[in-house]
């Protein structure tokens, strides 16, 4: 039996005690020894040193979540107390139920009658329906008595119109879908008591800045102490989301800085690589990568720049896992249902635009690809953030041109990360990754389906040696039949090619599988590989 984990968020920190003083145990240890048993931060994060119901307690549980983390631990007390906050932690350190917790603590104590058609006392703005449609399951999953409702954009307008007739607690939405509720008067929001702006560097910038303001005009005066408390929480904060935010602040809000002037912005648990290669060899590598460093069935994101780049990659043959893509126009009901499948595992990779970058809680992702440094540092930041979460560790990849070095440096230099520049996956990585890849398939095989097969294997063992007879299959069942090697300078190729299994001779010692040779790129390769 496994060692038990602690998760956040329904992730798993990996060689994490679950047990907190709050749980009970069946062993004879004392609560001293227990006790003796746990990490600083579990002893920080119990349950018991805060304002938190046994009901809400269990729903945490239920979500595998046993202590609080960091970011919790510091919010929880101000947040519950009414102070306004404007807070900054890494990536995949558990914000959002760092407002979740005590806003649904605080409006499940005060237990108002539940009257027909009353207006939301809470309001969350995101900047993406995904982050929107997280977050509200974030509150449903710990809250037992409040209504919450989610509004969109891409979706019908009645079903919401419906909600606000029957009323509704906590409101979690994008900025256009709320602001044409308000425009339309199917809303009101005069009775706010609280406003969360999620990622709010990117909810107080151009794109969005005027929508907020248009919302929030409805329930803040300037100056005025009835104003509702206001909580603002992003991986980044530059100086003028500070700025920007005093119209909405009071003058005592409270600052929780997890980040401060620490030189590393993004998350400590991502390996941080990158890799030169032309823009016309990218596809191609990508494939590779994905196979070295994550495997057949291990979980990727890829970021595109645009959504012909993203609609293009994701039906490219060099990726063999089953990919698909996601950006801004894809219909939404195939956008919810095409990150259900990547959170499900229907499918390994995912490649997106930056609609995926943002806040976006995806269990178990091995591996995040960026297919050219992004024009903004912020942006590397969420993206590389998508991995590596809750204790977990991740890689990052991203691609680069020669000509784009300046642009790495300057990443590397605002985010406080150094990229471990590697090189193109050889043709003997991606054997190591097929081979690791086909012994998992081999655990799948049925007895059953085994038996079938004795007869041939046994003679097949007898006829070239149990090693060479089993190297071949795996060989066959990897699909390492043919190979592209690339140069570590340029990533021009250079195909190996490895004889059908049908067709599979042995050397006159019998010990060995060659590799035939072929010309590439105006080069000859001699080589050969033992399998």
């Amino acid at each position: 039996m496994e060692s038990p984990v602690a998760t956040t968020n329904g992730h798993s920190a990996p060689n994490t005690p679950v047990q907190t003083p709050s749980q009970s145990s069946d062993d004879s240890a004392s609560d001293g020894e227990r006790e003796n048993e746990l990490t600083p931060e579990q002893r920080e994060g119990a349950f018991s040193n805060f304002r938190i119901s046994q009901i809400t307690i269990d729903k945490l549980k239920a979500r595998g979540v046993s202590y609080l983390f960091d970011i919790q631990v510091k919010s929880f007390n101000p947040v519950y107390d009414g102070e306004d906050v404007i807070a900054q932690a890494r990536t995949g350190t558990g914000k959002t139920f760092s407002f979740a917790i005590p806003l649904v603590e605080k409006l499940q104590k005060e237990a108002e009658q539940k009257i027909r058609g009353r207006p939301p006392k809470v309001l969350v703005l995101t900047p993406t329906r995904e982050l929107a449609i997280q977050v509200a399951k974030d509150f449903k999953d710990v809250s037992k008595r409040l209504v919450i409702s989610c509004f969109y954009g891409g979706s019908s307008y009645n079903p919401q119109i419906d909600a606000t007739r029957t009323g509704i607690d906590i409101l979690v939405g994008t900025p256009g879908r709320i602001k044409d509720h308000l425009q339309n008067h199917k809303l009101n929001l005069s009775q706010l008591k609280h406003v969360v702006l999620d990622e709010v560097d990117q909810m107080l910038d151009m794109g969005f800045a005027e929508q907020v303001e248009e919302i929030l005009g409805c329930s803040y005066k300037k100056d005025s102490a009835s104003n509702p408390q206001t909580l603002l929480f992003s991986a980044t904060c530059p100086t003028w989301v500070y700025d920007v935010a005093k119209k909405y602040m009071r003058p005592s809000c409270k600052h929780i800085d997890l980040i401060g002037k620490k030189t590393q912005k993004a998350a400590t648990t991502v390996e941080h690589l990158a890799i030169a290669c032309h823009w016309s060899q990218r596809a191609a590598v990508i494939g590779d990568v994905i196979q070295v460093y994550s495997g057949s069935h291990g979980r990727t994101i890829v970021f595109c720049e645009t959504k012909k780049e993203a609609n293009e990659l994701s039906l490219n043959a060099s990726i063999k896992q089953s990919a698909q893509s996601l950006h801004g126009d894809i219909p939404q009901k195939q956008r919810e249902t095409t990150l259900k499948g990547f959170r499900n595992g229907v499918f390994e990779v995912l490649v997106a635009t930056n609609v995926a970058a943002r806040g976006l809680d995806i269990p178990e992702v091995d591996l995040v690809v960026q297919c050219s440094p992004p024009k903004d540092v912020e942006s590397y930041i969420h993206r590389s953030g998508r991995t590596g979460r809750a204790g977990r560790t991740g890689v990052c990849i991203c691609f680069y041109q020669r000509k784009e070095e300046d642009q790495l440096r300057y990443v590397e230099n605002k985010a406080g990360i150094t990229f471990r520049r590697v090189g193109v996956p050889t043709a003997n990585d991606i054997i190591k990754s097929s081979s690791k890849d086909a012994v998992r398939f081999l655990d799948s095989v049925p007895v059953t389906a085994i038996n079938y097969f004795r007869e041939s294997a046994e003679r097949l063992i007898g006829e070239r040696g149990a090693v060479d007879a089993l190297a071949a299959a795996l060989a066959h069942i990897s699909g390492a039949t043919s190979l592209e090697q690339r140069s570590l300078l340029n990533s021009d190729v250079v195909r190996f090619i490895f004889t059908h299994i049908h067709t599979l001779g042995t050397s006159k010692d019998g010990n060995h599988v060659k590799a035939q040779t072929v010309q590439s790129s105006g080069s000859t390769v001699d080589n050969s590989s033992q399998l």
